[in-house]
């Protein structure tokens, strides 16, 4: 019975099923916290956009941020350190692995497109860009320093990163001009 379970958990299937099931704990996390904050002494100005953003930013960058972190093989060897940029990604071309490719893309792809609705700090490509590199570079030194036997490589920080800015454009038309509520610009200019 525990095979099973780590069979499931411990395996990009087990993430992609896991997640597949959630969906509906996931619609249903927004849905509830939307209506509480809509219904607080003090409501949100956009509960449902804010709420969306919230569960759209943990529930898309979750699964991904697993799969990445599974140990590979030989748990507890040293993986690979690749810090020339674009040599992995040369290489996934050569081969024409483009699953590679698009799989890193995709790992904060869903932060980039719903952080910039929910933090202005966020409401750039450029901050975007550069908060979903720092959030990669930190992933991929903890696969080193836990000895997770998985190549840690600065292609992968770079395809994360571009990953997060594509879908940041394409969720710039919500996010461009909004204006900023009262209670956030006060907080910026202290």
């Amino acid at each position: 019975m525990l095979n099973t379970w780590q069979e499931w958990v411990g395996t990009e299937t087990g993430a992609v099923v896991g997640s597949t099931l959630g969906i509906p704990l996931a619609v249903l996390a927004m849905l509830l916290l939307a209506l509480h904050r809509k219904r607080t002494t003090h409501p949100h100005p956009h509960p449902w956009r804010t709420a969306l953003a919230d569960v759209g930013m943990v529930y898309g960058t979750l699964p991904w941020v697993w799969i990445i972190m599974l140990p590979g093989s030989e748990p507890g060897t040293p993986g690979e350190l690749s810090l020339v940029p674009f040599a992995d990604l040369i290489d996934l071309v050569e081969h024409r692995d483009a699953g590679q490719i698009v799989g890193n893309m995709l790992v904060f792809a869903a932060l980039g497109f719903f952080a910039p609705l929910r933090f202005a700090a966020l409401r750039s490509v450029w901050r975007v860009l550069v908060f979903a590199a720092g959030c990669s570079a930190f992933l991929e030194v903890l696969q080193f320093v836990l000895r997770l036997d998985r190549v840690s490589s600065v292609d992968d920080v770079l395809l994360n990163a571009a990953g997060a800015a594509l879908a940041s454009l394409a969720s710039r038309w919500w996010w461009r001009f909004k204006p900023t509520p009262v209670e956030e610009r006060h907080l910026v200019a202290i």
